[in-house]
Formats: structure tokens, C-alpha cells, sequence
């Protein structure tokens, strides 16, 4: 049975952490641990209990689905929609720019092509229009002959804009999942997991990306043309087919994959995989991926290159992509956007360097919080994410622009809740617009506030900071001998996938081990080969690593210094060799 000792006896790591074993034994409890097999083990230091097991171990839709009925203004929702489809009025999509809001947009309109409809996809631009729904646009759509909005990824703090679309004649339906207040703006109907007046088995999903909750939207409307006998003369959509959109979005908007997120994204890989969608087939290949895709490849490979269209190119791109149904549109499509995407990383690149510069006259703030004039807009959020891990806590980038106004955007900490401290900022006063919800948020300040705001984040959330960052130890599932970082040891691992966000890929400890070779290699990332007693030598990989102070501490270390590394077992890529590699997080001493 597992105790909550120090593993491997490292109270202090080289990083200044303690290793303990992921689970409750993370907490002082003892784990519940019998001889089970691997993936049970996995499963229960996750959180699942044992009774429940076996549904977790191939997570299916149908397992873990809710009856969409229970959300509020669901069933409004869907019936105002079908009597769209009957009618065969003119229906327009509304999404925001980022992967999110694109896969959710591009989910409603291949589902309404299914049921007969021509909708429209309209995607603002990021630079001209900013974040979410703007009332000229909405009346814009409604003149040039839209009966009915659905607003994805967006609407749930649009107050002004849909008064104005009400004013104008034109049904919106709201379909979002950010943080709302306790006022929420008049739609024909609103669905969103995070109202405040949701019921406990909606809000209960509340960790739902917006494209997850299209998904469910999409099964009532379904069932509600079902009950109307809509498809007595004419096939139902097979509505599981769209669940490689779904699973695209879950990811890159950094979704918890628990609980139907997790089955969402293990049942939308294996759609990937066959793909059917000729969009993501070609970005699969602009992104150089032979193989079925993976759970990381959605966040680092294909995620981005949606992004960039919204970040630095055309906002549409996106959405062009994930609905045309033509091989060769979608292959110039891609081709477009992996070159934005290589653009977008010169810029993000730029803007990171100089919000790092200005991270030191931070040091004793709680929330990180950076502005710059003449940062681009559509990487700032890439950048907080760098920022909040390197400094360890939440980080909010504003790019100044040159009305005096800043846009910002932050990526925040587990324990601290951003986007109700942003809402709660708006509340007060201190912002133009903002929203957003745990873990992300956006913004819109004056540039005269800045200070005011950092003052006012600083002290909302530095108990929240000071208890996730107090609490903070490297969590492990395994201690291996150095020759048990194998192939047959990741695929062992992979099992109890797919990891993300709120389920934790597992990480190891290997050792103890020397350290043979240790240099640098591409842009400041760490390469480590170590042997272990009995001779077999491992390769390790530290990303970013090398110039901090687990690089230089490895690189310094004499080589008869006996050590274990903790980190993720991955495949090794370079060449045809089928091989494993420790990606690494921390290290310690072992004498």
C-alpha cells in the first residue's frame, strides 16, 4: 500500500519541490491500492473510485452523456431551431475566432447542411471587431436576411448586442460556456453550464468547452426533429461523426478531460483517425502527421494552426476549413494556415521576449500582469501561458494599442479561478469588457487602470495563489529502474489515457542514475543521456530547460553524482527506430 512518504525520499528537489505519489496519498491519506493492474492504478489516483472503474477505462459517449433537457433553455434552444429547419429559414452561425469557436461554429453548420440548411458562418475579425458579438453586426445579419443567430462560443455577456438584435427582429440563441453574471442578456434562449442559476446536473458540466455544448444542443435538436417525425422520409445525422470537431476543441481550449470531456476526445480521436473530415485530414498532413493523431498533436499540432487564421491571418480561415468538403480548398486552406502558423510563432516569439523583460518589477505580485504598446493581439494569450509557466502563477499580457486601450488576455493556475476575478473586476468598474472562466480569461482595460486592476487581482486572489503554489509538489504514478523507460512501459501508459488538463499524463521517477552526456540542443532545450547501475542508459529531454536552474544544475553536476529524474515517458521520434525517452519536469539528488 502507498503512504504519503516523500518518493524516493526527495522532500526538496533540485526545483525546491517534494515528490509525492499522485492521489489521495498526495494528501496524507492512504491509497486505496490493491494489486491491481497499471490502468487501475492510473484510474484511481485520478480520482475514480473503484466501484466505478470500468466505465472509465474505455470512456464512451453513451456512458457518460447527460440528457441535454436538463440545461436550461436547452429545449427552447432546440425547438426554436428545428422550427428553422422546417421553415427553411436563413440561419447564421456566429463563433468566436479561436479553436473553440471555430470547431463549435463548424459543428452547427455541418449539422444544419445535414438537415437541409445553407447556413452561414461568420467569424469577427479579431483586430476590427474584437471578442464576441457586436450589435452592428448582429443587425448587419439580420438585413442581409439571417431569421435566426446562433451565437457559439460567445454571447454570454453581450448585453448591448442583443438588445440590438432584438430591436432589429432577429432570434438569437446563445450557446456558450465562459463565466456569467448574474444578470444575463435577453437571447431567445441561453445555454451555458456556467449560468449562475443553472441546475446541479448542468452545472456539474460546467468544465465543458463550448463545442462540447454544441454537441449537446446538436443531440436535443435531433431529438426534437425525431419527434416532430422530420425524419420519417430522410436519414438522421450520425451525430457521433462529429465528434473529431468535438474532441479538436476540447483540448486547444485546454477543457478538463474528465468525465464526458474524456470520452468526447477518446471516442473524436478514433473519428480522427478515419478522417472523414477533409479539412482536418489536411491539416493533418500540413502538420506532418503519418500516424493517427494523439491527444497532444490536437494541442501542439493541429490546434495552433487553427489558431493562427484568428491570430494573424483571416478569421474564417478556420471555419472554411473545417466544413468545405472539397480535398482541394482544403489542402490550399491548410497550406495557408501552417504558414500563418510559422508567422505567428516569429511574433509570439517577439512580444514573449519583451513581457519577460518586464516579469522582474513583478516578483511580488500574486498575478503576473504585463502591457506593452505595439504587441499583437492574437498572441498575447500564447505568451501568458509562458508566463504563467515560468513564474509559476496566473499571468494576464495587454497589448496597449494606440487609442490608448489595452486587450489582454490570461491564463491562470489550478486553484485560482481568473475568469470570475475578471468578471469580478468588470463589476467594479476597473474594466471595459471582460469574461472568461477558471483557468482563461480576456480582457479590455484603459490603459490608465492597469495599475488599478493589478492592484485589485493582486489582492482577490493571493490567498488562492499562496494555497496553490504552498500545496504545490511534483505528483508521480511509478518509480522505475532506469532500463523501465521503455516502449512497452508508454504503451502501458497510453492506456489510461487520453491525458490533459484535469487528467494528468503519468509521470515517473527513474534512477538512480549518472549522468553521461548533458548538453544543449535547438532553442535552450536540455539533452540528458544517464545510465543507471547496471549499465543501461537512458535518454532524457528537458524543453526550455537549459538555461534555468534544473539545466544548470544537471550540466554542473559531477558526473559520479548519483541522481533521479522525474518526468513523462514519451516516444522517441528520431528516425525509424521504434524507441522511449523521459521528458523531463524536476530532478534530485539520490546521495
Amino acid at each position: 500500500m502507498l503512504t504519503a512518504a516523500h518518493v524516493c525520499g526527495v522532500s526538496r528537489s533540485i526545483l525546491g519541490q517534494p515528490w509525492r505519489w499522485r492521489g489521495s496519498a498526495a494528501d496524507g491519506h492512504d491509497v486505496d491500492f490493491q494489486p491491481d493492474d497499471l490502468i487501475d492504478q492510473l484510474l484511481m489516483a485520478r480520482g475514480v473510485v473503484r466501484q466505478d472503474l470500468a466505465r472509465h477505462r474505455q470512456p464512451t459517449v453513451r456512458d457518460f452523456m447527460p440528457d441535454p433537457s436538463v440545461f436550461r433553455d436547452m429545449d427552447a434552444a432546440a425547438a426554436r431551431i428545428a422550427d428553422a429547419v422546417e421553415a427553411g429559414e436563413q440561419v447564421t452561425v456566429f463563433g468566436d475566432y479561436d479553436v473553440d469557436g471555430a470547431t463549435s461554429a463548424a459543428l452547427m453548420v455541418r449539422l444544419l447542411r445535414q438537415l437541409g440548411l445553407d447556413p452561414r458562418a461568420y467569424i469577427p475579425d479579431r483586430l476590427m471587431e474584437g471578442y464576441g458579438p457586436s450589435g452592428e453586426a448582429l443587425v448587419r445579419l439580420a438585413r442581409e436576411g439571417a431569421r435566426l443567430i446562433v451565437t457559439v462560443d460567445c454571447g454570454a455577456q453581450a448585453f448591448e448586442a442583443l438588445a440590438m438584435a432584438r430591436e432589429a427582429g432577429v432570434d438569437v440563441v446563445v450557446v456558450d460556456h465562459h463565466k456569467c453574471a448574474s444578470a444575463l442578456p435577453r437571447a431567445f434562449a441561453l445555454v451555458n453550464p456556467n449560468r449562475l442559476d443553472e441546475v446541479e446536473e448542468g452545472a456539474a458540466h460546467g468544465h465543458l468547452a463550448a463545442v462540447g455544448v454544441c454537441f449537446l444542443l446538436a443531440a436535443a435538436l435531433v431529438r426534437a426533429l425525431r419527434g416532430r417525425g422530420f425524419f420519417a422520409d430522410r436519414v438522421e445525422p450520425k451525430l457521433l461523426d462529429l465528434l473529431d470537431l468535438v474532441a479538436l476543441g476540447t483540448v486547444a481550449d485546454v477543457a478538463q478531460l474528465r468525465g464526458l470531456n474524456r470520452a468526447f476526445v477518446t471516442q473524436g480521436l478514433k473519428v480522427m483517425a478515419a478522417r472523414r473530415n477533409a479539412g482536418l485530414a489536411a491539416l493533418a498532413d500540413a502538420a506532418r502527421l503519418t500516424r493517427a493523431p494523439t491527444c497532444t498533436d490536437l494541442g501542439f499540432a493541429l490546434g495552433p494552426r487553427i489558431n493562427a487564421g484568428g491570430r494573424v491571418g483571416k478569421s474564417d480561415l478556420g471555419v472554411r476549413l473545417l466544413t468545405t468538403e472539397d480535398a482541394g480548398d482544403a489542402a490550399a486552406i491548410a497550406a495557408e494556415l501552417d504558414r500563418l502558423n510559422e508567422e505567428r510563432r516569429a511574433i509570439e516569439l517577439a512580444v514573449c521576449e519583451a513581457a519577460e523583460a518586464l516579469c522582474p518589477a513583478q516578483a511580488n505580485r500574486s498575478v503576473v500582469l504585463v502591457a506593452g504598446r505595439g504587441w499583437h493581439p492574437g498572441v498575447i494569450g500564447i505568451v501568458a501561458g509562458r508566463l504563467k509557466e515560468k513564474t509559476g502563477r496566473p499571468a494576464i499580457v495587454v497589448a496597449l494599442g494606440e487609442d490608448g486601450v489595452g486587450k489582454g488576455s490570461g491564463r491562470s493556475i489550478a486553484g485560482v479561478d481568473l475568469g470570475a476575478a475578471v468578471l469580478a473586476a468588470k463589476d467594479s468598474g476597473l474594466l471595459i469588457a471582460g469574461g472568461g472562466h477558471a483557468m482563461a480569461a480576456g480582457l479590455s482595460v484603459a490603459g490608465d487602470r492597469i495599475e488599478a486592476l493589478a492592484d485589485f487581482l493582486d489582492e482577490r486572489l493571493a490567498a488562492d495563489v499562496a494555497a496553490s503554489r504552498d500545496g504545490r509538489a511534483l505528483l508521480l504514478d511509478a518509480v522505475v529502474a532506469p532500463g523501465g523507460v521503455c516502449p512497452d512501459l508508454r504503451e502501458a501508459l497510453e492506456a489510461g489515457g487520453p491525458y490533459g488538463v484535469g487528467w494528468p499524463a503519468p509521470r515517473v521517477a527513474a534512477g538512480p542514475v549518472r549522468i553521461v552526456k548533458a548538453d544543449v540542443v535547438g532553442s535552450g532545450h536540455l539533452r540528458l543521456i544517464v545510465a543507471g547501475d547496471d549499465g543501461r542508459r537512458v535518454k532524457a529531454i528537458g524543453f526550455r530547460m537549459a538555461d534555468g536552474p534544473l539545466g544548470e544544475a544537471l550540466r554542473g553536476a559531477p558526473p559520479h553524482r548519483r541522481l533521479w529524474l522525474a518526468g513523462r515517458v514519451r516516444r522517441d521520434e528520431w528516425g525509424d527506430r521504434v524507441a522511449a525517452e523521459l521528458h523531463l519536469d524536476d530532478a534530485a539528488f539520490a546521495d
